[in-house]
């Protein structure tokens, strides 16, 4: 396979909140955070304790004959919590529903998953009181805080989220891949997700513009953070069992999501409206013959490159070209 571009995301210790707010989240791109204090979950968090506090309530999993997930092919099951764990921090299966050796995989949901986001405080309350939510945005801009545990050698699709996010990193190491927002036409994407499942070995014949797309990588341990700007593609694979929490919020005004979105993965309503209203004039355009769709297409594609693409690509590439001789910045903290 040809050479894709490589940049592995910076890393940054001694991170508080003046210098999230300051120097890291204005950038608008990830970064990942060492040093900062997670709470007793980076040394409680065990097989027998999570077992223990998380009790036998019901969850909703995804099992996977495969280590690849992608978005058409999720079996859903229901099992006690505390055989879930059990089951996805095995590698081989005595009990299974699809083969011996399947993935598991269990994205946290809100008490009524069509309205209200996940909330580690109140699906897993005595888990909770271990996490400690760092506080780098005020708490009216809090969204939600999912629990994610998967099982060793689980990857999931690329995609975006519409707010920023923090993932913390509690037990187990992860790889993640992510792609910037101005890749976006090279991603083939569907809806918030791309077709490009194999990112390591694509099948460049369906996706030959595939590695154009800059990839940026890191590897999650124990206790690291996250950062990932809103509209930033990202793809993780677990390298060992590993329990994490996403903490999401609002950075842009409350007004402008969706209010019926419980994901946090709805277009903004401005961008939505956009999106429905481009539909449309394509489907006007469906009144001409096609050589005439072709050209006012391609008039339509001019247009919008003037007024948004081609400005914010120049805006990056000056940025990237300007921080490209930097090093990776550690912070410490002044005093």
């Amino acid at each position: 396979m040809e050479d894709q571009e490589r940049t592995p995301v910076s890393i940054f210790t001694q991170v508080d909140r003046d210098v999230f707010l300051r120097d890291i989240c204005p950038e608008r791109r990830p970064a990942l955070l060492r040093g900062v204090d997670l709470g007793p979950c980076l040394e409680k968090w065990t097989l027998e304790y999570l077992r223990l506090r998380g009790g036998d309530q019901d969850v909703k999993i995804h099992v996977s004959t495969v280590p690849q997930m992608d978005f058409l092919h999720k079996n859903f099951v229901t099992l006690p919590f505390n055989e879930f764990v059990k089951r996805a921090s095995e590698k081989k299966h005595s009990d299974f529903f699809l083969s011996e050796d399947e993935h598991y995989y269990l994205r946290s949901l809100g008490e009524d998953v069509r309205k209200e986001p996940a909330d580690l405080n109140k699906q897993f309350p005595h888990l909770a009181e271990d996490f400690h939510v760092p506080h780098f945005f005020e708490p009216d801009q809090f969204f939600s805080s999912v629990f994610r545990i998967s099982s060793c050698g689980l990857q999931l699709w690329t995609h975006y989220d519409v707010m920023d996010n923090l993932l913390a990193q509690v037990t187990g190491r992860k790889r993640v891949v992510l792609y910037s927002p101005q890749d976006a036409l090279h991603l083939y994407l569907s809806g918030d997700k791309s077709e490009v499942l194999d990112i390591d070995s694509p099948d460049l014949k369906r996706f030959p513009d595939f590695l154009k797309a800059k990839l940026y990588e890191c590897v999650l341990e124990p206790g690291d953070l996250l950062f990932i700007p809103a509209l930033w593609f990202h793809n993780t694979t677990a390298l060992q069992f590993g329990v994490g929490v996403n903490v999401f919020w609002r950075h842009l005004p409350a007004d402008c999501y969706d209010k019926k979105d419980p994901y946090g993965n709805k277009d903004p309503v401005a961008a939505a409206r956009a999106l429905q209203a481009l539909e449309r004039a394509l489907h006007t355009l469906d009144e001409l013959p096609s050589d005439y769709r072709d050209f006012y297409g391609r008039r339509m594609i001019q247009r919008i490159q003037k007024r948004t693409y081609c400005d914010s690509v120049s805006a990056t590439k000056t940025k990237e070209d300007s921080d490209s001789t930097l090093p990776s910045r550690p912070f410490t903290k002044p005093g």
